[in-house]
């Protein structure tokens, strides 16, 4: 009996084995169709049970593993447990949730788990922890973020959204905003060393274009003001031969010490040129050309102080112990075993296939090491697979041909160290030995194929090297940007001298033609014959009245010239304006109007210019001027002017203008104030002119001016 009960007792114990390993068999991922490599989860958990932040090896151009405190202190601002891996975008596959899940289920701890990868916020889930906002954040993250942020800096992000309160409203914000930019990744959160080359080429346009136009236009305005006081002050008064014209001498005006001008004839022959202001002095031109170069180190500082970065990044710099992690991992790893796997990456090789390839790697008469793991663009060696078999290569300190297969894309490469393998035959390999298309699927069966194709491989009859490869760059320099003035900068200036150029052109023809409009726009009262009226202010200026008698004068003198034949009545009262103007403005009869003429003396000038030409065209409408406002020129007419003082009305001669509406009298600044007194009628200033607001006419305005002066 207590044998049959025994027997019963192995037979059950029997039939419970074979069900639980069948049901095992049916449990367990089926070769490389797994969805995740037990592997990886353990490997993983086993580094954030040492510490709560793992970060890859295998990426430490863009996130050294030296960061990884700034990890976690960010983390600490959760309160609560915070797990962080930053791996390389392979190493998740297309299921990050999933790997954060088989990550949790080998730790079994609870909190938030975040999976980070060089390109961003990859996945962020909580485990046995209330965390709101957790799933809002990362999708805010992934709208929000910067293209070019870094890692570190996506997380900080993630942190500041949780802990805001809003990640809710923020995560609806940033989405709208992602639909509305389109395809457009927006601005990048780093200068890059494009942007840098834009900064460059801007600033040297501004530093050498900015200051120069701005002293071009001040040189230009300066100078256009010269020449207008020079118009006013300096202009030649052209007096053409009078002799010859009238045929008799006519007494000049030489100042004498009692005020009076005798001497010389005033309307000798002479020809005077009109004189211009000459070149811009250098003496004002130094401290503009000072002010410049100040102004243009201002500018250069300014950019500096804007354009003040210096790397492209957020300032991480791996360290030593950072470039060399996954060389002495890889290289440990191969020392124990001709085939390793890459932990962080998802296995695509099932133990089958792991045991074939150990058991054929042992067999083969040629040394062969195989290397499962990925070479992304920011690994140690910058993606180059011909120097990670060398930096291995140099770790083994043995010959091998070194296989390196990549478990996300399946690409296989291989570099041979070995001097037994003839490096012809393997460069002519069939290239589904090179490229095996999705790895999950064919990987292990293509590395099989190829140890066959080894196996067959001629031996190579001298021993050989491969090519020395060309080191990485360094890392630090590889982030470092450019110095502001280096690059296009030296373009930028060539074009900011253009475009100052090209400024100061715009300037001065703007300049120009809003003078010609605004001449053409001024509005001017008809004279005689339907001619406009010339300018007479009721006060002006000192500058204006030197202008306005330098031209007047010129022009009278023109038209003495060219006038053919004139009654000779009104060529002898054209002449007699013009001596008796020039001996009020020129004393000196070197043809420039006097330095100490005064605004009597020019308004006096002024009115008989005016005069003079009136008498050449009308010579009936010259004998009078308006007695209101001798500028105005010829009176045509006579209006009852009653005085202030109570006195009897009398008729004096106005324009037609004054006839109609009484103009205000023409009030100057005394000669004694040097032009800057207050302004007073001119009727109660010294000199011939205030006859004018008695009515005097023309002629006897000549008579007074030559009596003035003492000439006859």
């Amino acid at each position: 009996m207590g044998a049959v009960r025994r027997t019963g007792w192995v037979l059950v114990t029997g039939w419970l084995a074979v069900l639980f390993c069948a049901g095992a068999v049916q449990a367990a991922p089926a070769g490389p169709h797994a969805p995740g490599d037990p592997t990886q989860y353990a490997y993983l958990a086993a580094q954030l049970r040492e510490s709560p932040v793992h970060v890859s090896d295998q990426i430490p151009r863009e996130v050294p593993r030296s960061t990884a405190p700034a990890f976690a202190r960010e983390a600490r601002r959760l309160g609560v447990p915070t797990y962080v891996m930053v791996l390389p975008q392979s190493s998740y596959g297309a299921d990050a949730d999933g790997l954060l899940a088989g990550v949790h289920d080998r730790l079994g701890r609870r909190g938030l788990y975040v999976a980070l990868s060089d390109s961003g916020l990859e996945a962020a889930q909580t485990y046995g922890v209330d965390l709101p906002g957790t799933a809002d954040a990362v999708s805010e993250s992934v709208y929000a973020m910067p293209y070019d942020a870094t890692p570190r800096e996506v997380f900080r992000h993630f942190v500041e959204v949780v802990t805001s309160g809003q990640a809710h409203q923020r995560a609806e914000e940033a989405r709208a905003a992602h639909e509305d930019e389109g395809l457009d990744d927006g601005p990048g959160l780093h200068t890059d060393t494009t942007e840098r080359e834009n900064q460059s080429f801007v600033t040297g346009i501004a530093v050498l274009g900015i200051p120069l136009s701005v002293l071009l236009v001040t040189v230009h305005a300066l100078q256009r003001r010269r020449v207008r006081r020079a118009a006013a002050a300096g202009g030649g008064v052209r007096v053409p031969t009078a002799r010859g014209a009238r045929g008799g001498a006519q007494g000049g005006g030489k100042k004498t010490g009692g005020g009076k001008k005798t001497g010389k004839a005033a309307g000798s022959a002479r020809q005077r040129p009109v004189a211009g202001p000459g070149p811009f002095p250098r003496a004002r031109l130094l401290p503009l050309m000072a002010g410049a170069a100040v102004l243009s180190g201002l500018i250069a500082f300014t950019a500096s102080q804007v354009f003040d970065d210096t790397t492209s990044g957020d300032g991480s710099r791996p360290t030593a112990a950072d470039m060399r992690a996954r060389i002495d991992r890889v290289s440990a790893g191969l020392r124990r075993d001709p085939l390793y796997l890459d932990p962080e990456s998802r296995s695509t090789l099932d133990g089958a296939e792991r045991d074939r390839l150990r058991k054929r790697l042992r067999e083969l008469d040629v040394p062969v090491v195989i290397a499962a793991l990925p070479t992304p663009p920011d690994d140690e060696s910058g993606g180059s697979t011909e120097l990670l078999a060398k930096q291995v290569h140099d770790r083994l300190r043995r010959d091998a041909l070194m296989v390196f297969a990549d478990p996300s894309t399946g690409g296989i490469e291989l570099v041979n160290y070995s001097p037994r393998v003839d490096d012809s035959y393997l460069v002519d390999r069939p290239r589904d030995l090179t490229y095996t298309g999705p790895a999950e699927e064919q990987l292990g069966r293509h590395l099989d194929e190829l140890l066959t194709y080894v196996d067959k491989a001629p031996r190579a009859k001298t021993g050989g090297r491969p090519y020395e490869p060309p080191p990485a760059d360094d890392p630090v320099e590889e982030k470092a940007l450019p110095g502001l003035f280096t690059g296009d900068f030296e373009p930028g200036m060539v074009i900011g001298t253009f475009a100052a150029g090209l400024v100061f052109g715009l300037v001065a023809a703007a300049r120009a033609v809003v003078r010609r409009l605004v001449r053409r726009r001024r509005p001017a009262a008809p004279g005689a014959g339907g001619a406009a009226a010339p300018a007479a202010p009721d006060r002006p200026t000192l500058a204006w009245l030197r202008r306005t008698a330098r031209q007047d004068l010129d022009a009278l003198t023109a038209a003495l010239e060219s006038s053919a034949a004139p009654p000779e009545e009104a060529r002898r009262r054209a002449w007699e304006c013009l001596d008796a103007a020039a001996l009020l403005i020129d004393g000196d009869s070197d043809g420039r109007i006097d330095a100490d003429a005064g605004p009597v003396g020019l308004a006096c000038a002024v009115v008989l210019a005016r005069a003079g030409r009136t008498a050449l065209g009308e010579p009936a409408a010259a004998r009078q001027v308006c007695h209101r406002n001798p500028l105005h020129g010829a009176a045509r007419r006579r209006a009852t002017t009653r005085p202030a003082d109570g006195g009897p009305a009398r008729s004096l001669p106005v324009c037609e203008a004054c006839r109609v509406t009484p103009g205000p009298v023409l009030r100057l600044r005394s000669s004694g104030s040097g032009g800057r007194g207050g302004y007073v009628p001119y009727g109660t200033l010294p000199g011939p002119l205030a006859a004018l607001g008695d009515g005097v006419g023309i002629d006897q305005l000549t008579r007074d001016v030559r009596e003035y002066f003492g000439v006859h």
